[in-house]
This record gives structure tokens, sequence and C-alpha cells, in this order.
């Protein structure tokens, strides 16, 4: 009985030891644990910003007289006709 007590004891000093060291790496390296999450969390955010899909100026635009990209210049399809207005009835 005493050896599992004693085997109880040392597992229980080694938890102890485990989370007093890494509660000290933590102190320790915060500020450098801080400064890494904000450089993943920006870089996870401006990811999909990347420089190519932002206007930069005159040269992204297209010609005078060219036809744009984007929609080919085609008619738009007409929509559903208007709800006829109801009128005021006179007094």
């Amino acid at each position: 009985m005493q050896k599992i007590i004693n085997v109880l004891a040392i597992a229980s000093g080694v938890v102890s030891l485990a989370v007093v060291g890494s509660v000290g790496y933590v102190f320790v390296n915060k500020d450098a644990i801080i400064d890494s999450v904000k450089e993943k969390a920006m870089e996870a955010v401006m990811g999909g910003l990347g420089a190519p899909s932002i206007p930069t100026g005159a040269s992204d635009l297209p010609a005078i007289g060219a036809t744009p990209s984007i929609g080919g210049g085609a008619d738009p399809a007409p929509g559903p006709p208007a709800p006829p207005t109801a009128a005021l009835p006179g007094f």
C-alpha cells in the first residue's frame, strides 16, 4: 500500500512541476507569443487581399472604347413588370 501512495506522490509532483514549468515558460515568452499570434492573425486577414487584386492606378483601366471584360456589353435581362399603381379616390 505504501508503494502505491509513493507512486501517486511522485506522479503528483511531476504534474505540479510540469504546470509550474509551463506557466513559467509562457510568462517569460509572453511578448514573443503575442507577436506571433498577431502576425498570424494579420496574415490570415490580409492574405486574401493580395496586391494583384487591388487596383493600383491607370494601368489597370481598360483603353477608351475597349469592350469591358466583365459583362461583355450584353443587354441586361428584362426584369418582371412593375406592379400597377393604385389610383387615389377622388372626393
